[in-house]
């Protein structure tokens, strides 16, 4: 995929998503193109810096991206949540089939028991779980 920056005739600049050159080449040849500001099919390739990152910056920067949102998935859910520990695949039934109030928890299951809960129709949601840097 390529990433291309668009404008219009009238100055209106976007950005469009194609397969390749040829791709973006064919829609601007038939008029397929269009500005989602004003309809205008006059669009052309508007100039554009090239990013000139490594792979290794672009995967290192992913990967501390991630590290970022899990660790603020987790933050979240500890803080709207009741840990219930191991208890969870008990717990989890126990609010499915209505024995106890229903309440977002959280907790440990083994891949098994997870899918064992996915079968008996209770929504569980495995998330990776990352160890705490300050701890």
């Amino acid at each position: 995929m390529i990433l291309y920056n668009l404008t219009c005739s009238r100055g209106h600049e976007f950005e469009g998503w194609f397969r390749d050159g040829a791709a973006y080449d064919h829609q601007a040849a038939t008029g397929d193109l269009a500005c989602p500001v004003c309809s205008d099919n006059a669009v052309r390739k508007a100039v554009m810096a090239p990013s000139l990152v490594s792979k290794r910056e672009s995967s290192g920067h992913v990967a501390a991206e991630l590290r970022e949102m899990l660790s603020s998935l987790r933050d979240h859910v500890e803080a709207s949540s009741e840990n219930v520990g191991d208890r969870f695949p008990e717990e989890a039934r126990r609010m499915h089939y209505g024995e106890a109030e229903e309440r977002a928890i959280y907790g440990e299951a083994s891949a098994d028991e997870a899918e064992a809960l996915r079968d008996e129709g209770v929504d569980v949601v495995s998330i990776p779980w990352l160890s705490r840097r300050d701890s």
